[in-house]
């Protein structure tokens, strides 16, 4: 019985150490959300190439020339830029004006400031879903080591799958939370920040991915649990089964040798029944005699002559 159950802890381990690194990689990457900005291209500066599309070119060294700034609406010139940005749980970044690199602030910062509760709500849920599901994965790892007995090691499997499935739904409240606060900074936030189009990214996806696994952690812990005590149910009941045969052996006077017998099939699980000759029959091990009347009955109560 410990092999066969040895495959299901290790399983709800595996899947627990599957979800915590996807957590953990979800909440530390700033890919949740990202899209795109139009923004106004900015004047060039000094020596410019013709490369340098993101910034309007010309001769003039007066910035506030309205006839240059005319000359560019008439001809047609591309005034605006499409910036890419990405924004996670603790950061949102936007690329720079010339398109190389990336610069990144606080992502409260950005949220309104009557809204950012929610973003704090989301913040705490996801430190409690990766903390829960760390100590469901130290509980477990701790089951498998084998270092304490059998009932001790039902107890750790019944607090990590508790532990776990805790941490699931701290999961799933907080990446809720957060795609309220992100569709609230869109509405609501300042306009130097608010994108033309927006998607979820890989890190969002992560993040559920994570929940998913983290779910099915939880349940097959507690179908590891479930089956342990089933399996020690059905085992104590053939045990007392068993025990009430003997005592119904012994009040027969049966002669020593066939106790042996009895007792030595008895000690092997392997042996669906337990056959004894009473009186010229064999009797199954679900069978009771009854010393009084000296006949045979099943489980059922049915009498065999």
């Amino acid at each position: 019985m410990g092999k066969e159950r040895a495959p299901r802890a290790s399983f709800a381990l595996m899947l627990n150490l599957v979800a915590f690194a996807m957590a953990v990689s979800a909440v530390t990457t700033s890919y949740w959300c990202e899209g795109t900005r139009k923004v106004v291209k900015p004047f060039c500066s000094g020596p410019t190439t013709p490369k340098q599309t993101y910034c309007i070119r010309f001769n003039s060294s007066n910035l506030n020339d309205s006839r240059q700034v005319q000359y560019i609406y008439e001809t047609g010139e591309e005034k605006f830029l499409m910036k890419k940005f990405h924004t996670g749980i603790w950061f949102s970044c936007e690329q720079t004006v010339d398109l190389i690199g990336f610069t990144c602030r606080n992502f409260l910062e950005i949220a309104p400031q009557h809204e950012r509760g929610v973003l704090w709500l989301c913040i705490v849920a996801e430190c409690l879903f990766i903390g829960l599901l760390f100590t469901g994965g130290v509980l477990m790892s701790v089951e498998l080591c084998h270092c304490c007995n059998l009932m001790n090691r039902l107890k750790l499997n019944a607090f990590a799958a508790l532990c776990t499935a805790l941490s699931g739904l701290f999961g799933m409240v907080a990446h809720m939370m957060f795609t309220t606060a992100f569709q609230l900074a869109v509405s609501m936030g300042p306009e130097d920040w608010k994108p033309k189009t927006w998607d979820y990214s890989w890190s969002y996806i992560l993040a559920w991915c994570s929940f998913a696994t983290c779910m099915a952690s939880a349940v097959t812990a507690l179908n590891h649990y479930t089956k342990t005590i089933i399996e020690f149910k059905f085992k104590r009941r053939n045990i007392e089964k068993n025990l009430l045969i003997k005592q119904k052996l012994l009040e027969l006077d049966l002669p020593e040798h066939l106790l042996n017998m009895y007792l030595t099939s008895a000690l092997n699980p392997e042996d669906d029944e337990v056959g004894l000759p009473v009186n010229g029959f064999k009797l199954p091990s679900g069978s009771l005699v009854n010393s009084d009347c000296g006949v045979a009955l099943n489980t059922h109560g049915e009498e065999y002559c």
